[in-house]
């Protein structure tokens, strides 16, 4: 596959072949429009669009070999009522050629949400998804909420479903890890410990109570909880309060005890009983009455970050697994993937979705 940024990496058709006539639909009139561009359309990799007679975008779909998937647009009985519609609607189309399948799955994605065609089947609820972020760009490193381009450097866990369980979730590692939640510009200007540390969720680095080396052993526990390894960091935990009772070190104890509390509320509150699910998002498709809705559950380090009601757009008529495909395909555009990414039992890679969703059942 060529470089991300590479200028070759697709290979959009200068020409838009056209053909003019009246902007009502018209059967033949598509159908020729098709096969105008078919004369010279390539059996490679690729995306098309198809347009009307303003040029506005009807379609856009990926193939293996665009020749091969064009040419069935021209075949009219084949076709459902709603993709007969669409070619007596089209005057024009776009190709761009790409080096791979996968390429061309990723493309298709990026120009769905870019024009948003009415016969593609669109993903509607476009707000962002809610993450943890850890930030790397300070000595004592903050804890916060982040939505929208990770361009922050440091450590993200996600995708959480809606704000109020980060903020649940949030408000728990605070009384687990102690970890700060102040702006750099309050951080530098505090000469004594703020509320937060009086009521145990900070450990005021600001003020020096504790030192770095500390406050990154703080950090590299409630990294390792957020990667699923929650036992790990109880162990460690029940370690350091029997070394505290028995050096009567009570007022350490009894610190270290609330932190096992906090502990256990977030495990009993977000444990799954699922065998051998780590990280995976797990979606459930139902159609009832032409309405079709899928619901998403956001599993990581097997805990459940919440789940996510989608009603994808023009759906009408369209199978439900090309529905499903659709939907991941625009869904994994906005979401990283997690491990566990694809319809492929024990896959070898991590962030493979790509490559098994383009053979997927229902790709197109």
């Amino acid at each position: 596959m060529s470089e991300p940024q590479s200028p070759d990496r697709f290979h959009e058709e200068k020409a838009t072949y056209t053909v003019r006539g009246s902007d009502k639909p018209d059967l033949e009139t598509g159908v020729a429009a098709i096969r105008n561009v078919l004369k010279t359309l390539p059996a490679r990799p690729g995306v098309y669009r198809m347009q009307d007679a303003r040029g506005d975008v009807l379609y856009v779909g990926k193939a293996r070999a665009l020749k091969n998937r064009v040419t069935n647009y021209t075949q009219v009985a084949r076709l459902s009522k709603r993709l007969q519609r669409m070619v007596a609607q089209t005057r024009s189309m776009t190709i761009v050629t790409t080096n791979s399948e996968a390429e061309a799955l990723l493309l298709e994605a990026q120009l769905i949400k870019r024009y948003r065609p009415p016969y593609n089947v669109l993903l509607r609820d476009d707000k962002s998804f809610p993450f943890i972020l850890i930030r790397q760009d300070h000595d004592f490193a903050r804890i916060q909420l982040h939505r929208g381009a990770r361009r922050i450097k440091g450590d993200y866990y996600g995708p959480f479903a809606g704000a109020g369980q980060v903020r649940k979730t949030l408000n728990a590692l605070q009384k687990l890890f102690l970890l700060r939640s102040c702006t750099d510009g309050f951080f530098n200007t505090r000469d004594r410990p703020c509320l937060l540390y009086q009521i145990r969720r900070c450990s005021a680095p600001c003020v020096g109570r504790i030192d770095q080396a500390g406050y990154a052993e703080l950090v590299s526990d409630a990294k390792d909880f957020l990667a699923g390894k929650s036992t790990k960091v109880q162990e460690k935990l029940g370690v350091q309060m029997q070394a505290a009772s028995d050096a009567l070190d009570f007022e350490l104890a009894a610190i270290l005890r609330d932190r096992l509390k906090a502990l256990t509320f977030i495990q009993g509150s977000q444990a799954i009983n699922a065998e051998g699910v780590g990280d995976a998002d797990i979606f459930a498709l139902a159609a009832k009455e032409g309405t079709i809705g899928i619901q998403a559950f956001f599993i990581r380090g097997g805990q459940n970050w919440g789940h996510r009601s989608f009603f994808p757009a023009h759906t009408a008529d369209v199978p439900e697994d090309e529905v499903l495909s659709q939907f991941l395909m625009q869904f994994y555009e906005e979401v990283p993937p997690p491990k566990m990414c694809c319809s492929t039992a024990n896959c070898p890679r991590a962030n493979c979705w790509p490559r098994h969703w383009a053979n997927a059942p229902g790709s197109r």
